[in-house]
């Protein structure tokens, strides 16, 4: 096996991870750090925490690797894990506060199950994230710095950091989107 591959589904990967292929792992874990990452922060963990949360994460997604061989969504699963692992943090973390005689107004702020809402609108992020990672980096760089840098950057300043001609900025980006259109579409994302 020459490695894992940044267009590989989620199926493969698993796969891959399964055979040993370290590099798939990374990849598959890579591919999800963020959206991990995000329900331990809407909880109001820490850093540490955040990454204590992640790790179990981790755990129970190699502990399930198997289970996961023939699935289709890893990341509704993911989603789900990441969820109930960041929630029973939550209530981990205020029953301590509660034990140690802390303020509860100062430890993480009750919330309910993370609803149905949120679990969506993580899942519709995490779907555009993977879909512009198996763009041509050239795309990847381009709507990065066209659409999530902040502040917004001028044409020129864009086609200077790209190494490209200003009037040809307009028509790269639409050919991008294009490809990105088409990559929703194979994900069976399209409207």
């Amino acid at each position: 096996m020459a490695g894992a591959s940044a267009d590989w589904s989620d199926e493969r990967l698993v796969r891959a991870c399964l055979r040993g292929d370290e590099q798939a792992w990374v990849m598959l874990l890579d591919r999800y750090k963020q959206l991990i990452y995000s329900f331990p922060r809407r909880y109001g963990a820490s850093p540490e925490d955040t990454a204590d949360v992640f790790q179990l994460v981790c755990v129970e997604l190699f502990a399930a690797l198997p289970r996961l061989r023939n699935q289709g969504s890893v990341r509704s699963w993911l989603i789900t894990v990441a969820a109930h692992q960041a929630y029973h943090w939550q209530r981990r973390s205020r029953s301590r506060a509660h034990r140690e005689g802390g303020d509860l107004e100062t430890a993480a702020e009750p919330m309910a199950s993370p609803p149905a809402e949120m679990l969506e609108q993580r899942e519709r992020e995490q779907v555009v994230r993977e879909a512009i990672g198996r763009l041509p980096p050239r795309c990847r760089k381009l709507i990065q710095v066209m659409f999530y840098d902040q502040p917004p950057l001028p044409y020129a300043e864009i086609a200077r950091s790209l190494g490209l001609a200003i009037g040809s900025v307009g028509v790269i980006r639409r050919r991008c989107l294009k490809k990105l259109e088409s990559t929703f579409v194979r994900l069976g994302l399209s409207s």
